[in-house]
């Protein structure tokens, strides 16, 4: 069984905080794997894709690249 395979019910998630208040955030899915991305803080905070080396995420942080299962 290839990784895909065992992980295909689950999704790479980069959470993100939200204009609207400071618990609230935004999830938005992305399609590689948690460690295929490099979060980098500071005033703006920078996700980047380190196998493509595109910037997907530009913004306040903090940020998050987390795993969570598919919702049926």
């Amino acid at each position: 069984m290839s990784q895909p395979d065992f992980f295909k019910d689950q999704i790479t998630i980069l959470r993100a905080p939200s204009w609207l208040g400071r618990d609230v955030s935004e999830d938005r899915p992305i399609p590689l794997s948690p460690g295929d991305y490099k979060v980098t803080p500071g005033d703006r905070w920078t996700v980047t894709s380190l196998k493509t080396n595109e910037v997907i995420y530009d913004g306040i942080g903090p940020v998050e690249i987390i795993r969570e299962r598919a919702k049926a």
